[in-house]
């Protein structure tokens, strides 16, 4: 700590005072001499401190960097108050609700002073584990670890860039928790895998989608910045394919969605607008028509829908939730903060959201309790005088990280679409675990208030992918909700979505063709079917229309194209050749502008 306690003695010394460490950079911090003459900066990440097993090169194995909705070991936290406000009323409502989920790893100059504190103030637990580090800011979500897993879900790991402002102590924060935890890193610290990035410009969906503004590419367009965007440091320098090639190596990432910055978010992260609910949902900020980043916000949108599909091979569903102004009315266009209700924090079965005014948290905790049923919404106000965390371009993801739990069992599914009337509702998963698979089961219902029904079986079709129908018996107009379970052969068992049975996926059985999305009466078939040559695919459309014709696999990854263009009137025939696949479960997808039918198709 006494490069830190030198600055602040300093900092004094010059009428600076440590609480004006604001998010974007203090004047002590742009005054790259000053630092320099005291021993703090150069290049600090050249130079760091190996505490736990440190890799510079890539995994020589395959790699997934997990989504933030999947199960957490613990959440990680700096007990900073630098910002002279009370800081340690926000992160105390942090500590109280996680402690409920998972551990809680708290960075601090001084265990008994924390502890203190959180006993004062009630709270005291076993999952609660101090590391007494040096540090220089809150923004742990930043410069914090990430987690990603060999092979999908072998050995646990954790991932360290290098952080975008010159705070040498943050950047450390990774390698404490590595060396707590006894977990292996990778940090992309050394040439030619040298990349800076933040967590909160970097959002993942656990199956090698990510996404980030821009920023990503000027915080590695090369040499040293003066005041720059990212304040006084030194930027690698790479092409978009090289970081392309940088993420992928160390992070899984196959697909990299790079989205235009916002003109009135001066920090260019993508969490203050945006925020991944599951593999294929997209909560976005709103603003009113042409107001602050409202404009950008809704290009930058139209441009990931236009030109990207989920991973599952089909289009991004949206969830819009309005961003409030200040009291007096003012958005970020107009002095107003950066008030956003994007910046959210998944702890396994609790999501802890930023609030602001109650006329306007009420309408974000219904947005959210619908698009998220079951989870347990808790608001945090940092709005509030003497809280006002918001003030300083950030709020609840941006100052907390995660870290995953080790040998994770993992569900992906593609939640069924409201449909007409089927001989069943197939349900597929992707179901993963270290140990194997022991069991998979499928519980639904039409009426929550009754149960779920007895469990049915979920057969292991290949691979890890695994499958149930729901009976075709239910009438028309019902709405089905149901969730998956599955037990490893360790012993270990979960749900997806992780609150069930509380928490559920849910379809709509419609009344008839004309419910259909876009009012389009399609017909998908195949033959023959176990298919083994040349495959033909019918399609019938009830009116001319725009379609996309694909192949995905049973997980729903994109696999290949098959026609997309205008289908006229009536029965239209397609053929592929089964034998350019892979035996396997496969299905064909009828994409419409607003829906979509599905035909499985078993290839040998």
């Amino acid at each position: 700590m006494k490069h830190l306690l030198a600055i602040f003695t300093i900092c004094i010394t010059l009428g600076l005072q440590a609480q004006e460490l604001p998010k974007g950079l203090a004047t002590n911090e742009r005054d790259a001499n000053f630092l320099q003459s005291i021993g703090v900066i150069g290049n600090p990440y050249q130079n760091k401190t190996a505490q736990a097993t440190i890799h510079t090169t890539p995994p020589s194995f395959n790699v997934r960097t997990m989504a933030e909705w999947e199960e957490i070991e613990a959440l990680t936290i700096t007990w900073s108050t630098n910002y002279g406000i009370t800081e340690e009323i926000i992160l105390t409502q942090i500590v109280e609700h996680a402690i409920n989920e998972c551990d809680v790893i708290i960075i601090c100059n001084n265990q008994n002073t924390v502890a203190g504190y959180l006993a004062s103030q009630g709270i005291s637990s076993p999952n609660i584990h101090y590391i007494e580090a040096d540090y220089n800011n809150i923004w742990m979500r930043d410069y914090g670890q990430n987690t990603v897993y060999k092979n999908d879900v072998e050995d646990r790991l954790l991932v360290d860039w290098i952080y975008n402002r010159n705070r040498p102590y943050d950047d450390l924060v990774p390698e404490h928790i590595a060396t707590h935890l006894n977990i292996d890193m990778y940090n992309t610290t050394q040439p030619p895998y040298d990349l800076m990035a933040t967590g909160g410009n970097f959002m993942s969906d656990g199956m090698g989608t990510a996404f980030s503004s821009k920023l990503i590419e000027d915080e590695n367009s090369g040499g040293y910045a003066w005041n720059g965007p990212s304040g006084n440091v030194f930027y690698p320098n790479h092409t978009i394919s090289e970081i392309e090639n940088i993420m992928q190596e160390f992070m899984g990432i196959d697909t990299y969605i790079i989205m235009e910055t916002l003109p009135y978010d001066g920090i260019h992260h993508i969490d203050m607008h945006m925020k991944l609910l599951d593999e294929e949902t997209i909560l976005m900020a709103e603003y009113p028509a042409g107001v602050a980043d409202g404009p950008q916000i809704e290009a930058n949108l139209q441009y990931v829908l236009n030109n990207y599909n989920s991973a599952f091979g089909t289009g991004y569903k949206i969830v819009r939730i309005p961003s409030p102004p200040s009291s007096g009315g003012y958005y970020p266009d107009n002095n107003g903060y950066y008030r956003t209700y994007t910046n959210s924090v998944f702890i396994n079965n609790t999501v802890l959201v930023p609030f602001y005014r109650e006329e306007y948290d009420t309408t974000a905790q219904r947005i959210y309790e619908e698009a998220l049923p079951g989870y347990n919404i808790v608001g945090i106000d940092v709005d509030d005088s003497g809280t006002n965390l918001i003030s300083y371009s950030g709020a609840i993801h941006c100052i907390t990280h995660s870290v995953g739990v080790d040998e994770p069992l993992l569900i992906q599914h593609q939640s069924l679409e409201d449909t007409n009337p089927q001989a069943n509702y197939v349900v597929s998963a992707n179901i993963q675990h270290n140990s194997g698979i022991a069991t998979a089961n499928l519980y639904f219902t039409t009426d929550l208030s009754l149960g779920y029904n007895p469990p049915i079986s979920m057969s292991n079709i290949t691979g890890n992918n695994w499958e149930a129908n729901i009976p075709g018996t239910i009438p028309s107009g019902s709405t089905v909700y149901y969730y998956i379970e599955a037990t490893a052969n360790s012993g270990k068992t979960i749900n997806r979505p992780m609150p069930a049975p509380t928490g559920y996926f849910d379809f709509k059985i419609l009344n008839n063709t004309t419910e259909i999305k876009d009012g389009i009466d399609t017909k998908l078939s195949v033959f023959p079917n176990p298919a083994s040559a040349i495959t033909c695919i019918p399609v019938s459309v009830s009116h001319k229309t725009q379609v996309t014709i694909f192949l995905v696999d049973v997980l729903g990854q994109y696999i290949s194209l098959i026609f997309e263009g205008e289908l006229p009137t009536g029965e239209s025939k397609y053929f592929i050749d089964a034998r350019q696949y892979p035996s396997g479960v496969y299905n064909i997808v009828l994409q419409t502008a607003t829906g979509r039918s599905t035909q499985k198709l078993i290839i040998q």
